[in-house]
């Protein structure tokens, strides 16, 4: 049976018109609240946000819902995600809170949590939560409940943190470096840090007003950082999302790197350094068939798994692995931390520019991607995917493809719509095929 609240990452929708009520999230609180509380001692949880207008209203709401069963609140205000899970970790935390929708425009919001060991909730926790929300968890009695205070120094320990995972032998010295901020939860902490390590920084998408989070800015509209880098003569761009927990590089001529690019260079550098754990680096189905054949290339693996990086993370969890990620550009590198972090991958990506002393653009490109389509299909209900029709066209799109190319068709998580994506040497033959599959489901779903 589905979950009822929680997604693939968190609880998310509109605000206001969704889950996302002030009420849901004070139910949250008390709920996860409820779950964590375990032992005699002193229980707290770590509760930080993104620059969403709607951020005032859900903290307020889930710090009602977590002191109301007895758990004391520390505020850490807009901070990224993967900060949150450091900070849960450090400050020896029973659970941690992100309030933020991502990559979402800032009429989105969400709730997501980590565990005291700083990795997100497991399916068993989530679900016992969402058993909770529904069924009223007992409150505290009046002289056990919680507490709650802010702390103020949180940027700074997130910024050393950051810092630390940056070779103590380098300096950015030299480098001029264009961050985008998305107005989301970095725009104080990534220009300061990499101010910090030496490097001049040209800081975009730096003011947030509540509503311009994500806004023609950021790792998912990377066109603005384009054009400042390539008019400034910058050495290289980096655009995070509203939470920085993603990662996109434009180089100095204004080229995207994605994410399967950014795991070449970051699985194959720790490789030859003898850094790399797993034998290799673990992708979603996603990932380009260019990045599998690169490490193949280098003598490694590309392990494959599910759309979502929860995914990719249990299974580095499972086989050992230290480098995984998405091509959309989450970064995980659990040498250190325990979920995506676009600063640090970041700084991976611009140790080894100073390294190699080349152009970015001789660094980040280390394969020709594979011409690569996906298309969405939205359809009114049904189930197209088992119809009759479908199967036969899917079936002979993998006879063509078998040997030559990859094909990956599932349904959306969040919305009716059935993604469709194919990749192959052949960019006229991709298209062919997806176009015939969308068709197909097309005509099912009439």
């Amino acid at each position: 049976m589905g979950r009822k609240y929680f997604g693939t990452d968190g609880i998310r929708g509109r605000t206001n018109a969704s889950a996302m009520t002030a009420d849901m999230a004070m139910k949250v609180g008390m709920a996860a609240g409820a779950h964590f509380v375990r032992g005699d001692h002193r229980h707290r949880v770590v509760i930080g946000k993104d620059t969403r207008l709607s951020g005032y209203m859900l903290e307020n709401a889930l710090v009602a819902g977590f002191t109301s069963v007895g758990m004391d609140v520390v505020q850490i205000g807009p901070m990224p995600t993967p900060a949150v899970a450091m900070l849960t970790r450090s400050m020896r935390a029973d659970l941690g809170v992100m309030i933020s929708a991502s990559h979402n425009p800032y009429e989105d919001n969400g709730i997501k949590l980590f565990g005291p060991d700083g990795y997100k909730l497991s399916d068993a926790d989530e679900s016992a939560i969402e058993a909770l929300i529904d069924s009223a968890p007992s409150l505290a009695q009046s002289n056990k409940i919680g507490r709650a205070r802010r702390v103020e120094d949180a940027r700074g320990r997130y910024i050393h943190f950051a810092k630390n995972c940056f070779p103590e032998e380098l300096r950015l010295d030299g480098l001029k470096v264009v961050i985008d901020c998305a107005h989301g939860a970095a725009y104080n902490v990534a220009p300061a840090a990499l101010w910090e390590l030496g490097a001049e920084i040209i800081p975009i998408g730096v003011t947030p007003n509540g509503t311009n989070i994500n806004d023609a800015c950021g790792s998912t509209a990377p066109m603005l950082l384009q054009e400042t880098v390539v008019a400034s003569g910058a050495d290289i761009g980096i655009a995070l999302d509203g939470d920085a927990d993603r990662l996109i590089i434009v180089d100095e001529q204004g080229r995207i790197v994605d994410g399967d690019q950014i795991m070449a260079l970051i699985g194959s550098s720790w490789a030859k350094r003898g850094a790399l754990t797993g034998g290799g680096v673990v992708a979603t189905v996603m990932s380009n068939l260019g990045l599998e054949r690169f490490l193949q290339s280098q003598g490694l693996t590309l392990e494959r798994t599910k759309v979502g990086d929860r995914y990719v993370l249990e299974r580095m969890r499972a086989g050992g692995f230290n480098v995984g990620g998405e091509q959309s550009g989450h970064m995980i590198l659990s040498e250190y931390g325990t979920t995506g972090d676009g600063l640090v991958a970041a700084l991976q990506v611009l140790a080894e520019l100073v390294r190699q002393g080349r152009a970015a653009s001789d660094v980040l490109h280390l394969f020709e991607p594979v011409p690569q389509l996906l298309k969405n299909v939205r359809f009114a209900g049904g189930k197209p995917l088992e119809d009759a029709s479908v199967k036969a066209v899917i079936a002979a799109a993998e006879a063509e493809f078998e040997g030559i190319g990859r094909l990956v068709i599932r349904p959306s998580g969040t919305e009716p719509v059935i993604r469709v994506m194919a990749e192959g040497d052949d960019a006229d033959q991709v298209t062919r095929l997806v176009d015939a599959i969308c068709d197909a489901v097309r005509k099912a779903a009439a």
